[in-house]
């Protein structure tokens, strides 16, 4: 079991450390950290350390501290930028007890703190940087930086927590030193705010876009990248049902290349169908809600996946998911009750059964209903985020008897591995 909370002097001093945090979150870890550190506040004292982002607002909570590089840093490689704003982070987390960090972003800080300040890491890994070699295209050498961030950070953790078992496994395949000390990985699924993501009846967003919602629609929503697969499902997409709308809530590419390729490939869709609707610009959170209660179906394409949040909020939306399966995302859509699954290999091959997948559903408005039933009720059930905190504690607990501190241990629910889903 989790200690109990205690008084605010009995709780634990928390340092998280993400890039992403509103309003500046543009990805599945920036959504995940947000509604961590909402429900962890009841647990222990959380501080915030994320990045200033340009042009944004601060964060709107006084526990949480916006960092940036030195100036002289401005016009620097992304990666010696990351390098000197996690130092700052390291310099402010100065007294907290333990410090949990978020992506290789904010892993080094999480590393040095522990180095300095004698106190214990935890750190989350969202993905597994030897696992997206297409990252080298946008980072260029800073993706050999971001590899040897992430690994010194997982070898080094007190704790790792995988989002999925999917998750685990490819952590040990990928750092083999976990697997002489198993103890230390633990697995905390990623949840959802099912009173945030609901069906609503409401249209005016899909409307002001152009888009019928009386027409059967497909959904995609994430960012332009190699992982997310969008390419594939745009190459599927020729075989949908002419009367389909496709709409893409696609942006922030990888790199020049790829907004190219995804803008070609748009392109050449739009001359050969109608109904394709492309909506760059990240959507405001009741939108979206709107976009995926609307959806006849919710296609993720994914080429690697630890879990797949976008999964989860279209679940809770009431939406059938047609998913590839790959990594997490077995964990979350449940084959033939919550969406279906496709098997994700050759790429022509795969594209056929997303398109068969996706037909499937169109063509059985009742199945495709009774699926989204379904993933709402899994979603409620299985993934809330008050589980999901308590269950980061007792890894907290147990990070600090790793490392000689007070709390915890083995035995605690956490060691098992099991996450909130499991």
């Amino acid at each position: 079991m989790t200690p109990p909370a205690g008084t605010d002097a009995e709780r634990l001093r928390i340092g998280l450390l993400t890039r992403e945090y509103p309003p500046s979150v543009y990805g599945g870890a920036g959504v995940h950290v947000e509604f961590l550190a909402r429900a962890l506040r009841s647990l222990v004292d959380l501080r915030v350390h994320c990045w200033a982002e340009p042009d944004a607002k601060p964060p709107a909570e006084p526990d949480a501290t916006p960092h940036t590089h030195a100036a002289a840093l401005d016009h620097a490689d992304l990666a010696l930028r990351v390098l000197s704003t996690d130092l700052t982070m390291v310099d402010a987390v100065a007294g907290a007890q333990l410090v949990h960090s978020h992506t290789w972003y904010a892993n080094l800080a999480g590393h040095v703190a522990k180095l300095l300040h004698g106190v214990p890491h935890v750190m989350t890994a969202h993905s597994l940087e030897p696992l997206r070699p297409w990252k080298a295209e946008e980072l260029r050498g800073g993706y050999a930086v971001s590899r040897w961030i992430e690994r010194t950070a997982v070898e080094s953790a007190d704790a790792v927590i995988a989002v999925s078992e999917g998750m685990r496994r490819d952590l040990v395949d990928c750092y083999p030193a976990l697997a002489d000390r198993p103890d230390r990985v633990h697995v905390v699924h990623n949840g959802i705010d099912t009173r945030l993501f609901r069906p609503v009846p409401e249209t005016d967003a899909l409307r002001r876009h152009g888009i019928d919602p009386e027409r059967p629609t497909v959904l995609f929503v994430g960012r332009i990248t190699r992982q997310k697969g969008v390419p594939h499902l745009l190459r599927a997409a020729k075989a949908f049902d002419p009367g389909v709308q496709l709409v893409l809530c696609a942006g922030a590419p990888d790199s020049k290349a790829l907004d190219e390729e995804f803008r070609a490939l748009a392109g050449e869709l739009r001359r050969t169908r109608e109904h394709v609707f492309w909506i760059p610009e990240m959507l405001p959170r009741a939108e979206l809600v709107q976009f995926l209660s609307q959806a006849s179906v919710f296609v993720c394409p994914s080429v690697y996946e630890p879990l797949g949040i976008v999964n989860l909020e279209a679940m809770a939306c009431g939406t059938a998911v047609v998913a590839s399966d790959v990594g997490g995302i077995p964990e979350v859509v449940e084959d033939g009750r919550t969406g279906l699954l496709v098997p994700c290999g050759e790429p022509a091959a795969f594209e056929a059964g997303l398109a068969e997948a996706v037909g499937s559903l169109i063509g059985d408005p009742g199945r495709a209903a009774e699926f989204g039933r379904a993933g709402r009720e899994r979603a409620v059930a299985r993934f809330g985020w008050d589980a999901i905190a308590a269950r980061t504690v007792a890894v907290y607990h147990a990070a600090l008897a790793v490392a000689g501190g007070a709390g915890g241990g083995p035995g605690t629910e956490a060691d098992t591995g099991k996450g909130a889903a499991s």
